[in-house]
């Protein structure tokens, strides 16, 4: 398990969802994808999610997962509507200039894996 703020350091994350503590949220692992059925089926509870979709759909199914925190990978930022819907649903929203593989290998690394 590592937080989340040591985990935005290292990729240099902007935290789109100031009012939700990176500081609080653990994160055990990660699923990457970015089809929304095989996120619903195979993410875990405490995974970061990282992807290139910025729709409100992924709020959903990040909700319904248990995924505290969405990672937009190559720069993707969520609009305002998305930002405003993940706050209800206490799920924060990371985005990073890295691309999606290397975004996972540093998580993979920072959590000693």
């Amino acid at each position: 398990m590592t937080k989340l703020s040591e985990y935005i350091a290292k990729i240099d994350g902007k935290n789109h969802t100031p009012a939700i503590d990176p500081e609080t949220i653990e994160i055990s692992g990660a699923y990457v994808s970015d089809m929304l059925s095989d996120v619903m089926g195979s993410a875990k509870p405490g995974q970061a999610w990282i992807t290139i979709m910025r729709h409100l759909n992924v709020i959903a199914v990040a909700s319904m997962t248990g995924i505290p925190v969405i990672i937009f990978s190559k720069g993707n930022i969520p609009d305002a509507a998305v930002c405003d819907k993940a706050l209800e649903e206490g799920i924060c929203l990371i985005s990073s200039n890295h691309d999606t593989f290397t975004l996972t290998g540093i998580l993979y690394n920072t959590l000693g894996l």
